[in-house]
């Protein structure tokens, strides 16, 4: 919901101009334009065409169009933001100003919980502003609401939408259309001194899946007879080993809520109350096959007819036959709710015409509840091994056009009086439930004083506090599911199937046995609580006071404006875990709990200096630092104690010989309480040409100098307080082995070997730094200026291109190629947006391309990973009518739109870094290839 402050500044700075923009595109990249040119820090701006609207579907696909901005596609829609080549835990995400919580694992947000109909625009700052607590160090996000008295009319608004996805159902008992709706209301009173402002918000979005996955690459070993041709079992021929194919099917419901109340009854206070309530529900239902097929190590498999394609100087194979397949049927339901709350209070005081005192304060609160569930079936019904064989026909395998590889089976693993439930890889269960629960609470109060001088180069003094505390919980409990009647394979009644999986977008003649999960999982399965030590080490608490002291001064002396400030950051941590101790049963777990603190001094310039004629110069200095991922600061740790060749002792510290374990015993993972942030200089320097109101183009630049990286170190860790384990140990000095003492001391005891408590353990830990540069082209143009026919078409885009070099250790080599990537970075990112609008008529098409990057998804297991995410690109487009003044239906818009008009592919390939398969010339091999389809949305919008 646009404020009129933005539209008087955009008047503002064009005067003199005879044009008016009042609606639409152009009235809101007018907005944005006006709070660029204006704001003492170099930001990026998204600002809605009117009331209730914003130009994409989420504010998430409407942030990743900023220049220097990415997202990462999460079930075929954007969902978290880079910023500047930089993952999701280096930006600080606010609304209103104020701190949000996540209900992700770490600190990122995911942005698809905030309805863009809810919210009037987007601030992106790239350079820290002093007077903001909490500025991240890659950048900060402020999602910003109406401000009922600026916006200085009462205005009813509704968009109605509906929503479907192409290509057809995949599990004929999960929609794929669905829809959207929201109100807004905007008043005040008639002595404008109270305002307020409602808004809904309801989704019920469908989303379909075509997935694919391969992998463990392996060569056949030379001679082996089960493959022919005979050339086809050459040892340097490449096999993909592992195969995964399933549709899932998802929905999406949303229904969000904001209240905003506004009073001023003069000039000398100003209170304003914000609220904001969603509950995010997701539904999953994935079904499909997955199988091995190892022409090294499977001795029943035979492979025939296989057909070569040369990949970087490697022969892969890229179809042929394979007999005796098992497959594993997959059945699976994954559930996930999110419950986000936030309220923050704001006050001011004029305590004298220039001196002005406030008060913030704000609580925010995010939860989440998930639940993972998988399933397994094959075809046949007898004792675990007693299967029948298939044979699959394949071919089309690498997937580097980004379409599908085809499959053939001869059995019809969709018959129910052939298929069965039950595991048939071998895994020891029938199927697994995964639950994590996660809670994130933020807790602020800020207080501030503001003093603006009489004349001179200091214009404006701002100093203030802020006390922020911030607590995180995470565990995951975990199940196994084993069929009822001693895990006796059983048919599935009728009365819990429905139709099988679509699955022809690979081929797969006859699909697979779709099961009712919800309803057939209590019927079939006895669910047992499964604990090892991840129960443990995935159990977690976070909590953090961070104070901070700020000060800033605002100066101006003709051309040249600005502000110097600093921040004076002290954090204090603690974390609990647990000790996971699983030498010798039973499990020994002991409560863990670290605090430790630091301090941080943040300076910060933002200087501008006007050209005249519209051109402008911003340069930007400070200190910035992003604090540790939640997962690596928790406490859990899991100790291994070897039973080695050689054992420490007093008398004999460093027994072992040439090739055996020297230092001590101990060993372990785990995190790291104690890390401090990542710690960075920031460098920015911009020139932007204001052309008009609509139009400007704009080059900047900008260097990171990182002073401090995390990564995974083995260093000295103490090991006090844990348990030895029991047993005997060989020394050098006694092959026969002599029994564990505990003795520590200055005078050893003969015969006893002492174990000492201190060892070393894999853990995160600050390390070195390195750099991170890049350039932004940016910009937009109205054609209408350049030739008057032209009148209401425009374009706007950006390109940003950058670059890294990191060295977290002191080892590596800073001639050879960087060892550390840093997730998020893509080292070219564009968009481009051509747009046209007139008499009432809206036109416009979108295309925004990232290249590959390494990404962080869910992995297996329900844990958090890396992977590298290919290069990607989506095309948007939509075309509307608003009914113009004087109409009947004045007011009245219409709009139809077409998301991912190229179905463009989400791709990932083997490894991250340098690891993965790779060909001859060092090219990667595929890995995931996931198609979401067309999204087609059609619907109208009503303002009075």
């Amino acid at each position: 919901m646009p404020g009129a402050a933005h539209a008087q500044d955009a008047a503002d700075d064009a005067a003199g101009e005879t044009d008016i923009v009042v609606s639409g595109i152009r009235y809101s990249l007018g907005n944005s334009i006006s709070e660029k040119r204006k704001n003492t820090s170099i930001v990026e701006v998204v600002s809605a065409e009117e009331i209730g609207k914003l130009p994409d579907v989420s504010i998430a696909e409407s942030i990743a169009r900023l220049p220097g901005l990415a997202a990462q596609r999460v079930g075929g829609r954007a969902q978290s933001i880079s910023i500047r080549g930089l993952s999701p835990d280096f930006a600080t995400t606010l609304l209103n100003g104020r701190q949000q919580a996540s209900s992700g694992d770490n600190r990122g947000v995911e942005f698809d919980q905030y309805p863009s109909e809810l919210l009037s625009s987007v601030v992106v700052y790239k350079t820290p502003d002093a007077n903001v607590s909490g500025m991240g160090l890659s950048g900060t996000v402020d999602m910003r609401t109406v401000r009922p008295l600026a916006f200085g009319k009462r205005v009813f608004a509704m968009n109605v939408r509906g929503e479907v996805t192409s290509g057809g159902k995949l599990n004929s008992d999960v929609k794929n259309s669905g829809g959207r709706v929201s109100l807004s209301w905007v008043g005040q009173n008639e002595a404008g001194t109270f305002g307020w402002a409602v808004g809904l918000a309801y989704l019920d979005a469908p989303s379909q899946n075509q997935h694919y996955k391969t992998g463990f690459y392996s060569d056949p070993g030379p001679g082996n007879v089960r493959i022919t041709p005979v050339a086809a079992a050459d040892p340097t021929v490449q096999y993909g080993s592992y195969m995964e194919l399933w549709g899932a099917s998802r929905t999406q419901k949303r229904k969000a809520a904001i209240a905003i109340l506004e009073w001023q009854p003069n000039d000398k206070v100003h209170s304003t109350l914000d609220l904001y309530y969603s509950r995010f529900e997701q539904r999953e239902t994935t079904r499909g096959a997955q199988w091995y097929s190892m022409p090294r190590w499977s001795g029943d498999q035979i492979f025939t007819n296989v057909g070569l394609t040369s990949i970087g100087g490697t022969s892969l194979a890229t179809s042929g036959t394979v007999d005796h397949i098992r497959p594993q049927l997959r059945n699976d339901y994954n559930t996930r709710d999110d419950s986000l709350f936030s309220v923050g209070l704001n006050n001011e005081f004029g305590i004298t015409d220039r001196l002005t005192f406030t008060a913030d304060l704000s609580y925010s609160r995010n939860k989440r509840d998930e639940s993972i569930t998988e399933t397994y079936a094959g075809f046949g019904v007898g004792a675990a091994g007693s299967e029948t064989n298939g044979t699959v026909t394949w071919n089309n395998l690498p997937m580097f056009s980004g379409e599908f590889p085809t499959y053939t089976p001869s059995l019809n693993y969709s018959d129910a009086s052939q298929v069965a439930l039950g595991d048939r890889a071998g895994w020891g269960h029938d199927g697994a439930t995964k639950e994590p629960h996660v809670t994130e609470r933020v807790y602020a109060l800020d207080f501030g004083m503001r003093y603006e001088m009489d004349g001179g180069f200091f214009r404006q003094f701002d100093v203030g506090v802020n006390y922020t505390r911030r607590e995180k919980e995470k565990r995951v409990d975990e199940f196994d599911l084993f069929l009822k009647n001693g895990r006796a394979q059983v048919l599935v009644g009728s009365q819990y199937l429905v139709s099988p999986v679509n699955l022809g977008f690979v081929g797969f003649t006859g699909n697979v046995l779709s099961v009712d999960l919800p309803k057939a999982l209590p019927i079939y399965y006895d669910k047992s609580v499964y604990i090892d030590n991840g129960t443990f080490d995935k159990a977690w608490g976070i909590g953090e006071d961070v104070l901070t002291g700020r000060v800033r001064a605002s100066f101006e002396a003709g051309n040249m404006s600005g502000n110097l400030g600093l921040q004076v950051v002290n954090v204090r941590q603690e974390s609990s875990g647990s000790a996971i101790n699983n030498i010798t049963p039973p499990r020994v777990v002991t409560p863990v709990n670290v605090s430790s603190s630091y301090t941080d001094f943040l300076p910060s310039l933002n200087l501008t200096y006007n050209l005249g004629d519209h051109h402008q110069l911003r340069f930007g200095v400070a200190r910035v630092v992003a604090r540790p991922r939640m997962d690596q600061m928790r406490a859990s740790f899991i100790p291994s104690f070897p039973r080695s060749p050689c054992a420490v002792s007093i008398t004999n510290p460093n027994p072992c010989p040439v090739g055996g374990v020297t230092g001590a015993l101990w060993g372990g993972d785990g995190g790291n309480a104690k890390l401090q942030p990542w710690r960075a200089w920031s460098f920015d320097a911009s020139y932007t040409f204001f052309i008009d109101r609509t139009s400007y183009l704009s080059v900047a630049g900008y260097y990171k100098s990182l002073q401090s990286y995390i990564y995974t170190k083995r260093e000295a860790f103490d090991f006090t307080g844990l348990p030895i384990p029991t047993g005997s140990f060989v020394s050098v000095g006694n092959p026969n082995g002599l029994p564990l003492g505990s003795v520590i001391g200055t005078t050893p005891t003969p015969g006893v070997i002492t174990v000492l408590p201190f060892g070393q353990i894999n853990q995160p830990a600050n390390g070195n730094g390195g750099w991170i540069r890049g350039v932004e082209v940016s910009g937009a143009l109205g054609f209408g200026k350049i030739v008057p026919a032209l009148d209401g078409f425009g374009v706007l885009g950006s390109i940003s291109i950058t670059g890294s070099n990191l060295h977290p250790t002191a080892s590596t080599n800073p001639t050879t190629v960087q060892a550390t990537r840093i997730a998020g970075l893509s080292g070219t990112v564009w968009s481009l947006t051509g747009y046209f609008e007139q008499g009432g008529f809206q036109a416009r098409a979108s295309y925004r391309h990232r290249s590959a990057f390494k990404g962080e998804v869910t992995q297996l297991f329900a844990q958090r990973g890396a992977t590298e995410i290919l290069a990607e690109g989506q095309l948007d487009a939509q075309i509307g009518y608003t009914f113009q003044p004087g109409s009947s239906l004045e007011g009245l818009g219409l709009l139809f739109q077409v998301n991912n008009v190229t179905d463009s592919p989400y791709r990932t390939r083997q490894g991250t870094d340098g690891d993965g398969a790779k060909s001859a010339d060092g090219t990667f091999l595929p890995e995931i290839i996931d198609k979401f389809g067309r999204q087609f949305l059609f619907g109208f919008s009503y303002k009075f």
